[in-house]
């Protein structure tokens, strides 16, 4: 792969599915209704509750939330109770790691390199001087 073509891949990279999942992720709201939901289900009043935020407000990111698949809602009675589905999480993660590992290659290169580096100039020092 080119030098930067990674960076490239991942501007180019065209997928709606994870483009909502990032999207849902970017709000500090979503990733907190998302952290509560990893505890087991529960319903809106309980999800709005600790984000101090409005019935209505805490309906709406549900919603980003359903769309990008994280969160699925079923009515039982009165009230909307909500589950976590990490599926897309795994997704989204999958998709970073590829870069992960790209980076750490390139990291580990160039503690190779610096390493080399170090060695030549303490072999330089070690010389006596004419």
């Amino acid at each position: 792969m080119k030098p930067y073509g990674i960076i490239n891949h991942m501007v180019l990279d065209r997928s709606p599915r994870l483009d909502l999942v990032f999207h849902a992720l970017a709000h500090p709201a979503r990733r907190s209704i998302i952290r509560q939901l990893s505890g087991g289900q529960l319903n809106l009043s309980e999800l709005a509750s600790p984000l101090k935020m409005t019935f209505p407000a805490a309906t709406k990111h549900v919603r980003v939330l359903e769309r990008a698949k994280l969160v699925r809602r079923r009515r039982a009675g009165r009230e909307y109770l909500c589950r976590l589905h990490a599926d897309p999480l795994k997704d989204a993660a999958d998709w970073t790691e590829q870069f992960r590992k790209n980076w750490e290659a390139r990291f580990k290169a160039l503690d190779e390199l610096l390493e080399e580096m170090k060695s030549e100039e303490q072999s330089r020092s070690r010389r006596p001087s004419r």
